[in-house]
């Protein structure tokens, strides 16, 4: 090691790097690519100086040594600009000269990047492996009675509720002691999760939003997307656009100046509002966009100076108790908007939830409950959040159905269930097993990500710099350069495509069971699985 290049506790080489960037001097042209492609910038132009032995045919003439200096790729090896692994390299190169490749150990980089106190904060992906999702069966065949095997030929009513669904009676009860009744919606089970304008990109966000629109103008299906906290572009919030929208408000109240004072100029109600108290990824802690992210748009619609990290708390002052946020936030919420639009509360999934549930069954506000589970999330959360904290979304869920079967409010209060919904890309199946375990509709973020922009991170750690803004195909990244790659209306037509596919295979779960005017919320007798603890859990039969 030379005097340069001193070696100290944070040394490190290329072999502690968790990916390793194979380069081939032979096929390299050395046109660049690859170096400014790459979102870390852990790639650099080197100069080599190698030793090449020469020999002659002339047996009289003794081999010598030659020394040449050549250019090539050279991979840095400080955490700050290691390698994700990414492989935007690899699509660029004209050559097939580079790749990425798997460290063959165990990542030491890790103990490297706790640097100034900071614990290492991830952008998505939990590592979580396997799902009780995937190993439920649907068991149930219709045969004789109604059969409807050809989902292709039948006609489907793939709708589902969003609001306080009361019966006449206690509707007219309920209009004579208020004045008003509960608003309801009716809406497509599969909703887009929350995913804040400022953790997307403006190109992924406007390509959602055309892909929703086109959904619900030309397919005639009444998908729904989730803004995330943040609020959004104001040209929204006074368009038609807005009815296909649920707008959230959480503990930081980012971008609410902005909703609040558009509200005597929209032109139409929001489908709904959603008070965000827990997120499945970091149960517990709230929200947090990084600085990196936060731009001259992005600090304007949220009210903020630029450059500033932009956390929520997990608790705001006005939010103490969920007696206290019923109270405040979810009926002021009600009177913005003239009792015209449902109000919900969404919580990360724990064994605090049925107490949440149980106190919206005390009162006539809430529309409904969202529960986060643990296998979620895209942006900025603790290593420790992420991988010890939460609970999984099956088994939560059904605790909060039953006790609502008990107290004979199943079909009172829907409940949407989310967190990873599609993991392992069985999106409809994980889907039709929460809403036979007792959901009336899912949520899904990531999958979205996944499916409509080509995301490029993965369950083994691979990319996964969502939070830091350089995500490399642009989707969650504030910095033009990048999101400049993304195609909205590209992004728009693979939405479309995902929620068509969707729609076919949710009919093909549905179809045999008989049941093709409503969906089958809570229809546990038709779900199966080989786990017998996993099936005493759930209440579902063990089957072999």
């Amino acid at each position: 090691m030379s005097a340069n290049r001193p070696v100290i506790p944070s040394t490190l080489s290329i072999k502690d790097m968790p990916w390793q960037i194979r380069w081939s001097k032979e096929k390299c042209t050395l046109c660049g690519s690859c170096t400014a492609v790459c979102p870390v910038h852990a790639l650099e132009l080197g100069v080599f100086r190698k030793r090449v032995v020469e020999t002659s045919m002339d047996i009289k003439q003794t081999s010598s040594n030659v020394f040449k200096i050549y250019h090539g790729i050279r991979q840095k090896t400080d955490p700050q600009h290691a390698c994700v692994g990414c492989g935007m390299c690899t699509l660029v190169c004209p050559n097939d000269a580079i790749i990425p490749a798997r460290s063959d150990e165990a990542d030491k980089l890790i103990y490297h990047q706790n640097q100034g106190g900071q614990p290492r904060r991830r952008g998505g992906r939990r590592n979580v492996v396997g799902s009780i999702l995937d190993q439920i069966k649907f068991i149930r065949i219709s045969m004789l009675t109604d059969p409807a095997l050809d989902a292709g030929r039948h006609e489907f009513e793939l709708r589902t509720l969003l609001g306080r669904i009361l019966s006449p009676e206690d509707n007219l009860k309920h209009l004579k002691a208020n004045g008003w009744i509960p608003p309801v919606r009716e809406i497509y089970p599969l909703v887009i999760g929350g995913m804040s304008f400022g953790a997307l990109s403006p190109t992924m966000w406007e390509g959602l939003q055309m892909g929703v629109a086109y959904l619900n103008e030309e397919m005639k299906m009444p998908v729904r997307m989730c803004t995330g906290e943040g609020g959004c572009p104001p040209r929204l919030l006074r368009s038609r656009f807005l009815q296909y929208v649920i707008l959230q408000i959480a503990s930081g109240y980012f971008g609410w100046d902005e909703i609040i004072h558009a509200i005597p100029d929209m032109k139409v109600d929001p489908c709904a509002v959603e008070i965000k108290y827990g997120q499945g990824a970091k149960p517990g802690d709230g929200g947090l966009l990084m600085w990196y992210k936060v731009n001259k748009l992005i600090a304007a619609i949220r009210g903020v100076p630029t450059g500033v990290s932009l956390p929520s708390p997990p608790t705001h002052q006005t939010q103490y108790s969920i007696e206290e946020a019923v109270a405040k936030m979810t009926q002021s919420m009600y009177m913005a908007w003239g009792f015209r639009v449902p109000v919900y509360p969404k919580i990360s999934a724990s064994s605090t939830s049925l107490a949440v549930l149980n106190n919206l069954t005390r009162n006539d506000y809430a529309a409904g409950l969202a529960i986060d589970g643990e296998d979620g999330g895209t942006g900025a959360a603790y290593n420790v959040s992420m991988n010890t904290m939460g609970h999984p979304i099956a088994s939560n869920l059904r605790d909060c159905y039953l006790n609502l079967v008990k107290l004979g409010k199943q079909n009172e209060i829907p409940l949407f269930a989310g967190g990873g919904v599609g993991k392992t890309g069985n999106l409809a199946a994980n889907a039709a097993a929460l809403i036979m375990l007792g959901a009336s509709g899912v949520q899904t973020g990531k999958y979205i990500m996944q499916a409509a922009a080509g995301c490029l991170g993965s369950e083994s750690d691979r990319c996964n710099i969502c939070n830091v803004g350089l995500c490399p195909k642009g989707i969650t990244s504030q910095d033009p350069r990048l999101y400049r790659r993304l195609n909205a209306e590209d992004v728009a037509q693979r939405v479309v495509d995902v929620f068509l596919s969707f729609d076919t295979e949710l009919k093909k779960i549905v179809a045999p069971l008989g049941r093709s005017t409503s969906l089958p919320i809570g229809m546990s007798d038709a779900l199966g699985i080989s786990d017998y603890h996993a099936s005493e859990r759930l209440s579902i039969q063990y089957v072999v």
